[in-house]
């Protein structure tokens, strides 16, 4: 499936321009995307090609065939309709964290048309760019990062020139754990989306529901957050008779609730007054809702880019090559090899 997307134009006030327009690449995980930001960092058009499993989760392997096949018609109809090679003046990837496989189809491509092109080659922490892909189209200065996708969950700030990981899931991502859910009650991948549909449901016909009998085990565990157990439990539920739409409803209530316990503790700790959201579950109106609540409370703001620009896609990675470019960060060939285990307290922030 390949889908287009292209970012409204953006307000806020930038100074430095690049120069010529920065190609991303994007193959951590189920999404081959590529997308480009001008010298300005505004976000263009990114073309993306997603794995739809009938059957179980993601296959590294095929999801990596997948993105091989797909490659060159993406590019091809990013050059056709929106980009000149001419103009582009560097190219960016996902250098990890993500799925081996796919992250080298993605490296791959980024070190031919680098070669190509002869222009610089940047190697980016896919995890970073959810954050600097935010604070562009936010107008963000220096938030907590409540971080939601898939294969991660974290509560991140910055701190003495990195993103320091205040609070993490200790098992498993919390989109991961909706997609098993999802999955076990004959959901197609991915889940999040249909979840959030029949929540919405539940309280469409139980308009002041009660969390009695649907409670749920408690998934903090100091600053750290823990889904495993919460999963088997929403599954021991609907096993008991207890309808879906009631156990999704009750399964986003908790598992978001304590998303966002930590990412308020982490802004009390940390003395900041902004939070950005970002990644995949992102996309979910409950858990911005819940963000939002909690920002006001603390007279603070909560912030979210456009739901295109939260699940993975080129133009974050772009975002974030062209920041790096900017500093003089660019990434040799022999440095190039990617990493499935790059940690977001591991990137240099050069350029706040």
């Amino acid at each position: 499936m390949v889908i287009e997307s292209r970012a409204p134009s953006c307000e806020a006030n930038r100074s430095r321009d690049a120069g010529g327009i920065i190609l991303g690449i994007e193959s951590t995980a189920h999404t081959f995307s590529i997308g480009w930001v001008d010298g300005l960092g505004v976000p263009g058009k990114s073309v993306s090609a997603f794995v739809r499993p009938v059957k179980g989760g993601i296959h590294p392997r095929e999801a990596a065939d997948h993105h091989a096949k797909h490659a060159g018609n993406i590019l091809q109809e990013l050059l056709d309709n929106d980009v000149q090679l001419q103009d582009v003046k560097a190219i960016a990837f996902s250098q990890g964290p993500g799925l081996g496989p796919c992250l080298r189809i993605g490296a791959s491509v980024a070190r031919s048309l680098a070669i190509q092109l002869n222009v610089p080659l940047v190697g980016v922490n896919h995890c970073v760019a959810h954050i600097e892909v935010g604070r562009e189209r936010c107008d963000c200065d220096d938030p907590v990062l409540l971080y939601a996708s898939g294969g991660n969950t974290q509560v991140i700030a910055r701190l003495d020139g990195k993103y320091r990981v205040l609070g993490e899931t200790l098992d498993i991502g919390i989109g991961n754990m909706l997609d098993k859910f999802a999955r076990e009650q004959g959901i197609p991948f991915p889940g999040g989306p249909k979840i959030e549909s029949l929540a919405l449901e539940w309280l469409h016909d139980n308009p002041d529901p009660s969390l009695e009998g649907l409670e749920l085990p408690y998934a903090v565990q100091g600053m750290d957050l823990a889904f495993s157990g919460v999963l088997n439990a929403a599954l021991n539920l609907v096993e008991k008779g207890v309808p879906l739409p009631a156990v999704c409803w009750s399964l986003q209530e908790h598992t978001f609730a304590a998303c966002v316990e930590v990412a308020e503790r982490a802004m009390a700790h940390a003395g900041k007054d902004e939070l950005l959201l970002g990644g995949g579950v992102a996309c979910n109106e409950r858990l911005r809702s819940m963000c939002q609540i909690m920002a006001t409370s603390r007279d603070s703001t909560s912030h979210v880019p456009e739901k295109f620009l939260c699940i993975d896609n080129g133009s974050m990675i772009a975002t974030l090559g062209r920041l790096q470019l900017l500093w003089g960060s660019e990434t040799p060939l022999d440095e190039s090899g990617v990493r499935q285990d790059l940690r977001t307290d591991e990137t240099p922030i050069l350029w706040n």
